[in-house]
């Protein structure tokens, strides 16, 4: 066997050794009863504060908001966000405030949420604002990568519709693109361009501001079972789906030329449909099947054959959705390079991805800088046809959460619409009026605003001593 042969069958790869294994049993969050509704979303959203998961609600759509540290037995009167009026589809955490959250829902509505620094002590049912535009289902919410305060949601009215979430408004709506189900969007890496799977069985490439497809692929996979489309940093696009005989495919696309894939990989043959997690600083795709008891992953290379098995990590227990933790909250101590949040019927379990080092310093090579949570672009930039690359950050000393800014809806006064032209410059009713607030009013707001705060901090300060108590506790039981 020559070395070129030995080089092909023993690729070097920083990420042959990753390792996969399931946090301790009282680091899980217990007791859950994550939603039964059927859709191939991933019930889960996890950011560096919280982990997020739908659940089952009686009369309506909720879905739980936890702090991270707060694993173990989850109370069942444990606040919940519960406004909307159907079951809760898909929720999605804005990447640029680690407070701000997106549903969509059965209701046709999405919602965008501000959660309480420190977590929810009531259950919340008033949203910050309420996006109405779809007339069925909401199903797919997904925010952009790079522009702050724009959201993309997908319904199976099969439009899409971009909102500008700053001022409540839908700017761009895609509504003759898609005869059917859309099954997922995903932004590129800078936010100009979508992908899209649809039931149609077409995978396409959208520029949504100029509203047109630049690329399409008809029977991207031939099997009838949805399928699922998502962007490389490269530009490519990765697709999951099903092949004429029921197995399972990954395949690879270069969009300036979609006639043929660079690649498919047949995977197994099972009928769960395979969800896509994609780390772009390393190249490692992540594919969990829904219904699966299993995560394989695989490494992207830029020359053929381009997709290369790593490992699977496998359980017991088949998972019913999936968290997956942006690289800014991963323990770069530890060489942790992807968290996972798995969801069981009753349970939450965090799975960690380690690649295995002798040493203790930085590993550069496996946390080039990432993604932060700064906006690039303000809203109106995005589009006005601006395009903004993410903001890197350096994960040298882990990361530090900075202050976020309050989230504020700025609703465009209504009356302005309504106003004809000749009336424009005589009516004084479209000048919106606010009363100023007295110096006193303000100054008793930040009196109580300071006493909540501190309330909070004694809270979270007692949480602390609670669960170090409960840990003295349990070793003297034992």
């Amino acid at each position: 066997m020559s070395q070129a042969d030995m080089r092909r069958v023993v690729r070097q790869s920083k990420f042959r050794h990753v390792f996969g294994q399931a946090v301790k049993n009282d680091q899980c969050y217990d007791d859950i009863r994550v939603s039964r509704v059927t859709w191939d979303s991933a019930f889960c959203a996890v950011n560096p504060k919280f982990v997020a998961i739908i659940i089952e609600a009686s009369g309506g759509g909720a879905f739980l908001i936890l702090p991270l540290h707060k694993s173990g037995r989850i109370d069942k009167s444990y606040p919940t966000v519960c406004g909307h009026t159907g079951p809760v589809l898909d929720i999605d955490w804005c990447p640029h405030n680690d407070q701000v959250i997106a549903s969509g829902s059965e209701d046709c509505t999405v919602m965008v949420w501000q959660i309480p620094e420190n977590g929810l002590v009531t259950s919340m049912s008033e949203p910050v604002v309420v996006l109405e535009g779809h007339s069925k289902r909401v199903g797919i919410i997904t925010w952009h990568p790079t522009a702050r305060n724009v959201l993309l949601s997908a319904g199976c009215d099969n439009q899409i519709i971009i909102w500008n979430v700053g001022t409540g408004e839908a700017i761009i709506t895609l509504e003759d693109m898609h005869p059917d189900v859309i099954y997922n969007v995903c932004w590129n890496r800078n936010g100009s361009l979508i992908c899209t799977a649809c039931k149609d069985k077409f995978i396409r490439v959208i520029d949504p501001r100029k509203e047109t497809i630049i690329a399409e692929k008809e029977k991207a996979h031939e099997g009838a079972r949805p399928m699922r489309a998502i962007f490389l940093a490269d530009g490519n696009i990765l697709t999951t789906g099903f092949s004429r005989m029921s197995e399972r495919q990954l395949a690879l696309w270069n969009i300036q030329n979609m006639e043929e894939p660079l690649t498919v990989n047949e995977v197994d043959t099972s009928n769960g449909v395979l969800l896509p997690f994609y780390d772009p600083d390393t190249n490692v795709v992540y594919i969990c099947g829904k219904g699966d008891s299993s995560i394989r992953y695989f490494e992207i290379t830029d020359e053929a054959p381009y997709v290369h098995f790593l490992n699977t990590f496998v359980t017991k227990e088949p998972q019913r959705g999936m968290g997956y933790m942006p690289k800014r909250g991963l323990d770069v101590n530890k060489c942790e390079i992807a968290r996972f949040y798995k969801l069981h019927e009753r349970k939450c379990e965090p799975i960690v991805m380690t690649v295995p080092r002798k040493s203790d310093l930085f590993q550069d090579d496996l946390y080039p800088d990432t993604a932060g949570p700064e906006a690039s672009l303000e809203a109106e930039e995005w589009f006005e046809g601006k395009n903004g690359d993410p903001i890197l950050i350096s994960l040298k000393n882990g990361y530090v959460p900075g202050k976020n800014r309050e989230f504020k809806v700025v609703k465009k006064n209504i009356l302005d619409h309504k106003v004809t032209k000749n009336t424009e410059n005589s009516s004084p009713a479209n000048k919106s009026v606010s009363p100023t607030p007295s110096a006193k009013s303000e100054t008793k707001l930040e009196e109580i605003l300071k006493e909540i705060k501190s309330l909070k901090d004694l809270v979270s300060s007692q949480e602390k001593r609670i669960i170090q108590l409960e840990e003295q506790m349990s070793k003297i039981a034992i």
